[in-house]
């Protein structure tokens, strides 16, 4: 297996992912590890705008009567093609392990219309991060998949300044190329056709990742959102306070043995509502949770 530095020859702390550049890396792209980062990293304020255009397009043809505005995101949903550029992710398991792109697509489409739509009419699912948690089939290298294309863009642009800041990327024998890809148009909420100009490693386009941006398991995974903000907040539920002022509290793992707290998106879901139905946001209470915990590497930018 051959990284990125040592295939180019290139020396040194870089600011990018130095994955292999003949295999698939087991790590993933991680859409809220590039929302913590946001400004002032140009690259992640963009992706983010890229990412938040397009949850709140399909979020909000998803509340909409508008049989056009419906039938377009759905067919946005319908266009994540296998993201190899990146070498990130497991083959295996991503898009060509789930069936069809538009299957993934179709299945996000169908669970935001039926068990997620009270959240989205409630304000509590708001970010593309956050549907791992709730749609099954929806994980790290499905996410991961979809973030890439969604923010194939950006990620395109830090590649073309990677590019001017090593000119190993195109010293003979290497070389970059254009290449003409789907990438969404924040703006006009629609995906759009780019030229960009990435390196070329054996015949096959390479698109580089900032170096931070990648996580083994996401951040906010179904099983973390799980093991501390839902069985903390159950935890509260049912307590019990003792005559002499103490609170009584079930340990986790007597929780995990309740027939109505089975692990798996049902039991979000439906603590989820319940929780809102009691006035917190289960789901805000995580997000805190985790940037609390977050540790951002350093150094991140180019020399």
């Amino acid at each position: 297996m051959t990284s990125i530095q040592k295939y180019y020859g290139i020396t040194g702390p870089v600011p990018f992912e130095n994955v292999t550049v003949d295999t698939d890396n087991l790590m993933f792209l991680d859409p809220h590890v590039i929302r913590l980062r946001g400004e002032p990293d140009h690259f992640a304020a963009e992706a983010v705008r890229c990412l938040d255009s397009f949850f709140d397009t399909v979020a909000r043809a998803v509340m909409s009567t508008d049989p056009a505005a419906r039938t377009h995101a759905e067919s946005d949903l319908q266009r994540f093609t296998e993201p190899w550029e990146t070498r990130l992710g497991m083959a295996e398991t991503g898009f060509s392990g789930h069936g069809a792109a538009s299957d993934i697509g179709t299945r996000i489409w169908e669970a935001m219309n039926t068990d997620l739509e009270a959240l989205l009419h409630l304000g509590i699912l708001k970010n593309i991060e956050e549907l791992p948690l709730f749609v099954e089939g929806v994980d790290r290298d499905i996410t991961s998949d979809i973030t890439t294309r969604i923010v194939f863009g950006p990620l395109a642009a830090f590649t073309k300044q990677m590019l001017d800041h090593y000119p190993e990327f195109s010293t003979q024998p290497h070389q970059t190329a254009e290449f003409d890809r789907q990438v969404w148009d924040p703006d006009q909420h629609t995906w759009a056709i780019e030229r960009v100009t990435l390196p070329v490693t054996d015949g096959k386009a390479l698109l580089l990742v900032p170096r931070g941006w990648t996580r083994r398991n996401l951040l906010m995974s179904p099983t973390r959102f799980f093991e501390t903000s839902l069985l903390s907040y159950v935890q509260g539920e049912q307590a019990v306070a003792l005559s002499n002022g103490k609170i009584l509290k079930t340990p986790k793992d007597r929780l995990k043995q309740q027939p109505t707290l089975q692990r798996g998106r049902k039991t979000h879901l439906q603590v989820a509502l319940r929780a809102h139905a009691a006035g917190s946001n289960l789901l805000e209470l995580f997000r805190t949770f985790v940037a609390d915990r977050f540790d951002p590497p350093a150094e991140l930018d180019a020399a």
